[in-house]
């Protein structure tokens, strides 16, 4: 049986290094480029439509916008304005739909002639671009046009790393190689302040919607700044036992919002090792109270070292790419992965985003809970999807001293392919007294390990909280107390939250 491999949603004719998507038209904006080098390999942001065709979602091509000899790195989006991080510069772009009228009509940003619409396909994609064509949709035109430009990094190897718009999109924060935070208004792009965050470069940055600023450095440091005054540093790991003496910096940072809680704020940060070794620790997730800066969960997250991180909307989920190629969806309330796909690209993802949940978001989504697109240097767009999951009562079959030794999870995605246990799946439990690990079990009809362990470790008994000598007593009072404990936090599984200590 073949490796599973996520759908090819659109192949570009140059490096991929960055997207976003538009809510309320759900249009996907992907740039990237071969840089100022005289190879041929074009520069450009490209501008796809989102449809639903025979149930699947589909990509065509709607605008071209060359960008000449500066690709583009990164991307913040803030309505119809982009900002494009172009070597030590952001540009600031404009884009608006006008209705097309004749198919000769000219691009008035200045692009070429245009071609007819184009399904995804990477012959067709590639070829339009050879002849410099703006691929246009049925009846749409869209129009880009530069607005400002400035330059944001003035280190000895200028590059602008990141790029954040604030909450209300009036401000624009920038970081780079050397180690400021520098905001500008938009969208003039007039500085209004500027501070030395970091000794070294700037990872990455994020806002908060109270304006306060978190800042990822290759010093090491996480930084909460209220402007340019320094609120806090982050810790961590302060909490976890001792960790191998590789220093860990931080690779990403995000805000997000939590699930049903209009006052709940996230922030979500990757830790990964400094330097790279012939056999890799983990790289880790942290989750943080997003207003008092407090580590409130941090979890392990596999030897592959993440590349970037993206929020979900409504803040339910974490997507994760890394730098061999793969791609996961985790829940953000336990940290837990739902997703995984081993080397969905085969090289360095550099960019993830979320089908936004509102507005055409939620009918592209269709029958499906979340989608991720990811990008890579290998200029291919794919799709990640995660089924709606269904909410099923586990059974429970007794064993020894009264105590279950088999479960059975009817299937918890639709999803054939999905790690998750599928239905009428009976996992095993190992004996009473040790503790589940990850490759215990394997589900039959299986080709591969079921991951059962990795979302449900906590049934181990540590992780619910009880002591060493309250185990037999808890073994031995039966099936009925098993049950009545197991069931609340399973159900609060399938319905996101996964396994609260009791």
């Amino acid at each position: 049986m073949g490796r599973r491999r996520a759908p090819e949603l659109y192949r570009a004719p140059f490096p991929l290094y960055a997207l976003r998507v538009e809510p309320s038209t759900g249009l996907l904006i992907t740039a990237g480029g071969g840089g100022a080098a005289k190879t041929g390999i074009k520069n450009g942001v490209h501008f796809l439509q989102l449809e639903q065709i025979g149930g699947a979602l589909s990509a065509s091509l709607l605008h071209s916008h060359d960008t000449v000899t500066r690709a583009t790195m990164n991307l913040a989006l803030a309505g119809n304005i982009l900002a494009a991080g172009q070597d030590a510069s952001c540009q600031l772009l404009q884009f608006k739909p006008q209705e097309h009228e004749t198919s000769d009509k000219q691009d008035n940003a200045g692009s070429q002639e245009q071609g007819p619409r184009q399904r995804k396909g990477a012959g067709a994609a590639a070829e339009t671009q050879e002849a410099g064509a703006s691929i246009q949709g049925e009846g749409v035109e869209l129009n880009v046009e530069n607005l400002q430009s400035v330059q944001t990094d003035f280190g000895s190897d200028p590059l602008q790393k990141t790029v954040c718009f604030n909450h209300d999109n009036t401000l624009l924060a920038t970081g780079g190689t050397d180690g400021f935070v520098r905001v500008w208004q938009v969208p003039s792009l007039e500085k209004v302040l500027e501070f030395k965050a970091h000794d070294g470069e700037i990872e990455d940055l994020t806002l908060g919607p109270d304006d306060k600023m978190v800042t990822a450095g290759w010093d090491f440091k996480a930084c909460v700044w209220q402007r340019d005054q320094l609120v806090t540093g982050l810790r961590w790991d302060e909490n976890l036992p001792p960790l191998p003496d590789t220093p860990y910096r931080y690779q990403a940072c995000r805000f997000g919002w939590v699930p049903d809680q209009p006052a709940g704020l996230r922030l979500f940060t990757v830790q990964i090792p400094h330097k790279r070794l012939r056999r890799p620790p983990p790289c880790y997730l942290t989750a943080w109270d997003g207003h008092n800066f407090l580590p409130l969960r941090t979890q392990p997250c596999g030897n592959e070292v993440i590349s970037c991180l993206s929020v979900s909307e409504s803040g339910t989920f974490l997507g994760l790419g890394t730098v061999t190629g793969s791609v996961a969806i985790y829940i953000s309330f336990s940290l837990q992965r739902l997703y995984y796909l081993r080397e969905a690209h085969g090289i360095v993802v550099t960019d993830v985003a979320f089908m936004p949940e509102q507005g055409r978001g939620r009918e592209l989504l269709g029958a499906h809970e979340a989608a991720l697109f990811s990008v890579a240097v290998d200029s291919r767009c794919q799709l990640h999807l995660l089924p709606i999951r269904r909410v099923c009562q586990p059974l429970a079959f007794l064993g020894r001293r009264g105590f279950a030794e088999s479960l059975q999870f009817p299937c918890m995605l639709e999803d054939s392919d999905s790690i998750l246990v599928k239905e009428a799946a009976h996992v095993t439990v190992p004996q009473w007294d040790q503790p589940l690990q990850e490759g215990d079990v394997a589900t039959p009809g299986c080709n591969q390990q079921c991951n059962m362990w990795q979302v449900c470790s906590s049934l181990q008994w540590e992780s619910w909280g009880w002591r060493e000598e309250e185990r037999e007593g808890r073994a031995q009072s039966g099936a009925k107390d098993f049950m009545e404990a197991l069931y609340p936090h399973y159900l609060s599984w399938a319905l996101g939250p996964i396994f609260p200590r009791i």
